[in-house]
This record gives structure tokens, sequence and C-alpha cells, in this order.
């Protein structure tokens, strides 16, 4: 197994090569798992690799203009990268702090992510299966 560790764009990348059989790589960004086709073209003598079960949608880490939210309202983030398996709320519906929002799988194990405050569901900014990096905004409250 190889390990490598990437920033892009200010995000930390934590990749690790867990197998290759044929021409698929098993790989595991940020604790989540990808099977990765890699081309073997005759004129380069190491593969290219293209991801082929990537997830439907990344969310990314909001810039710093994009996680700006209107007066009063509490951005839910995601505390570490994953993939959402459940959004618990719908747009308008009340909540209270602590209450579970969305359920987020990350490392093989599910993390219930909580209301920050008592409020109202604004906004729900991911859908399911969507893969997240940790810090985007999962949910807005008002």
């Amino acid at each position: 197994m190889k390990e490598y560790n990437y920033k892009i764009k200010g995000v930390d990348y934590n990749v690790k090569i867990n197998g290759i059989e044929d021409n698929i790589a098993k790989v595991e960004v940020n604790g989540v798992e990808f099977d990765v086709v890699m081309d073997k073209p005759v004129a380069q003598p190491k593969p290219v690799v293209r991801a082929v079960a990537a997830p439907v949608k990344t969310v990314e880490a909001p810039k710093a203009a994009q996680e700006a939210v209107a007066a009063g309202v509490t951005a839910v983030k995601a505390p570490l990268p994953g993939t959402v398996k459940d959004i618990k709320v719908t747009v308008g519906q009340a909540v209270t702090k602590g209450q579970t929002v969305v359920v987020l799988e990350a490392m093989k194990m599910e993390n219930n992510i909580d209301a920050e405050r008592d409020g109202k569901i604004a906004e729900i900014r991911v859908s399911k299966e969507d893969t997240v990096m940790e810090g985007a905004v999962l949910v807005t409250i008002e």
C-alpha cells in the first residue's frame, strides 16, 4: 500500500493506493474508497489514472466568499470528508439544537451531524450520496 498527502487549493488530501488488480486500482481519498480504471497507453511507461466509480457530486469546502450566509443564519458544516447517507430534515422544518440533520459516512462509520441551534431549515445544500469535503455547508438554519 502506498500513501500520499496532497494539498490542493488549501485542502489536504490523504490518498492511499490499497491495491491494483489488472487495470483497477483500489484507492482511498480522505477515507472515501474509489475503484479507479487505469488506461495503459503503449507510449507511456506509467498508467494514466481515470476515476470511474466517482460519486454523483462532490461538494467542495466553500471558499471564503461562498461561506458567507445571511445575518441570523447558521451554516451546519461537514466536520470531516465523507458521503451523505441520509438527510433527516426538509426545508422549512423546525429543528432543535442537537437534532440530527444529516447522516455522513466517513471511514465506514456513520456520523450524525446535528443542528447547532434551534431554528428552521432555510436551505439544504447536499443530496444523498454526495461526497463532501471537510467544511462544506450541508444545511443552513435560520
